[in-house]
């Protein structure tokens, strides 16, 4: 093959990319209102992504949108989900994209590690609630794949905390909303390899108790990577244990289906402002 061929085949490789994943061309356009750091472990300071509404004060107590983005645990930035964030600011909340440690065996960090760094996140916002002007009692948690997980856990895996953190300050959200989340790290499911042998400690799933958060789930039926019979089996249990857990099915859609397309993308936005409209986090719009 020579060389031409060889930069023409790379180039509509990297163009397909793009195609396939035009929320990345959408983030990288989008810049934050402002950047606080919420915790530094060692020398690394981990970082809030705040988009604020239009004339937010400090003196509001605005409902909280953190989002926090996928990448089997180990890849990606915040960046990767500013298309979340911008779009409830522009809705109203205080909405944040979350910074995170990534495992990494050189590091020594691990998806314990991705765990506490959640927890950690949403013990900041109450614990700064008046300064950031939020209301430390409207805190949605939202995340994509890992980073679902990662949400999950803000509200599941009770012995999981960073030392340094205040535990008289509840970690626990007052909403879970999970984009085809990983959510059984059993050989069934996703991570068990990452995690190790304590993998069912952060197996949502096996971690389901009473009294969790109202809870909406957006799953592709047909996602083999993080498989929908995990999420059946989980809003199941949520269920039986007295939870609020919607399910939406996404028919014949892959891991992160709603990544993919636009108008997929604006889809499971509607439907995750209805879920904040209903349960008093924004007001009852128009919307169809």
């Amino acid at each position: 093959m020579n060389m031409l061929l060889l930069t023409l085949v790379a180039s509509a490789a990297v163009l397909a990319e793009v195609q396939d994943r035009p929320l990345e061309s959408m983030a990288a356009e989008l810049e934050p209102t402002r950047i606080v750091t919420y915790k530094t472990v060692g020398k690394r300071s981990l970082k809030l992504h705040i988009f604020e509404p239009e004339g937010h004060r400090n003196t509001d107590q605005r409902p909280v949108y953190l989002t926090i983005h996928g990448g089997g645990w180990t890849g990606r930035t915040p960046r990767y989900f500013y298309p979340f964030a911008k779009h409830f600011a522009d809705l109203g909340m205080v909405s944040i994209s979350l910074e995170y440690r990534l495992k990494n065996p050189r590091l020594g960090t691990t998806v314990f590690d991705c765990v506490k760094d959640g927890r950690s996140a949403v013990r900041y916002l109450r614990g700064h609630a008046d300064e950031l002007g939020i209301n430390p009692d409207q805190i949605a948690v939202s995340g994509g794949s890992a980073g679902g997980h990662i949400a999950a856990g803000t509200a599941m895996f009770d012995t999981v905390n960073e030392k340094s953190d205040d535990l008289t300050v509840s970690c626990l959200p007052n909403l879970l909303i999970l984009y085809y989340p990983v959510i059984d790290t059993s050989k069934d499911g996703y991570g068990q390899a990452k995690i190790g042998t304590r993998w069912r400690e952060l197996s949502p799933v096996d971690q389901v108790k009473a009294n969790l958060p109202a809870t909406l789930l957006l799953h592709g039926t047909a996602d083999t990577l993080t498989p929908f019979a995990g999420v059946q089996r989980f809003h199941n249990r949520m269920i039986e244990s007295g939870n609020r857990c919607d399910l939406i099915a996404f028919e014949g859609g892959r891991h992160g289906y709603l990544i993919f397309d636009l108008e997929l993308f604006a889809e499971a936005m509607l439907q995750t402002q209805r879920f904040l409209e209903q349960n008093q986090f924004l007001p009852i719009s128009s919307s169809p």
